[in-house]
């Protein structure tokens, strides 16, 4: 998905901040939280950018699918356990306290199906009274087909614009992202199709039901696409 971008990822996000959202996150598990441990995992951990900040709390560990985000991760997170696999079918032998979903990465399992498939999985392996936290990506009714977007980037050694128009095809939001990179070494161009599903409300709610967790919808959420907490009853039912 990211293997043209991958090298840019840091900077193109750079709008986003890490450390208020992992506290934010904090303050969310804290609340919600009722097993002992305090371990975390980071499904979709892309470049592990909130990883720096989330171990200020939890012994945490990252999961990506992109190889080329995993080496970034590592370099950031030298220290940290990383995994190649992917969301629908990782099998670690072993469970968390917490596991985040964050950034709208449930979105590219692209399908209603595969995005329960991704919540159960994730919910096998987290600890009876601990969480699995997923920010969505837009819903149908949110996402705006035919829309132009633009993302500028203006270093001294550095530009970059990234434009796209949202299309939707099969059900799917796809992103045809163009990108005009500047460095002393020239001018690049190329692009990069990212599709994602588009997962009603009630798509969320009924994938954390039948995964065996109870579900709380924070409609804010970190950045405005909410977030659902899923609560995994401990053994006393709570």
């Amino acid at each position: 998905m990211f293997t043209k971008s991958a090298a840019f990822y840091d900077t193109i996000y750079s709008f986003k901040n890490y450390e208020r959202e992992a506290q934010q996150l904090h303050a969310l598990i804290e609340q919600h939280k009722r097993s002992p441990g305090m371990t975390l995992l980071d499904v979709a951990c892309g470049a592990g950018t909130h990883i720096p900040f989330l171990r200020e709390h939890y012994a945490v560990e990252g999961l990506d699918l992109d190889a080329d985000l995993l080496a970034i991760a590592r370099e950031r997170n030298p220290d940290i356990t990383f995994h190649q696999a992917d969301m629908l079918d990782f099998e670690l032998g072993y469970s968390f306290d917490v596991i985040v979903c964050l950034f709208s990465s449930i979105g590219y399992v692209k399908t209603a199906d595969k995005m329960k498939q991704a919540i159960q999985n994730m919910s096998r392996h987290v600890q009876p009274g601990g969480l699995v936290i997923v920010e969505p990506w837009l819903t149908p009714d949110t996402y705006r087909p035919g829309m132009p977007h633009a993302l500028f980037v203006d270093r001294p050694e550095l530009k970059i614009a990234r434009m796209n128009i949202g299309s939707v095809e099969d059900g799917l939001s796809v992103l045809d992202f163009h990108y005009l990179i500047a460095t002393s070494d020239g001018v690049d161009y190329f692009t990069e199709r990212h599709e994602l599903g588009l997962f009603t409300h009630a798509d969320y709610l009924e994938a954390f039901r039948v995964s065996g967790l109870n579900v709380a919808h924070d409609p804010e959420g970190l950045m405005g696409r909410g977030l659902y907490i899923g609560i995994r009853p401990s053994v006393n039912g709570n």
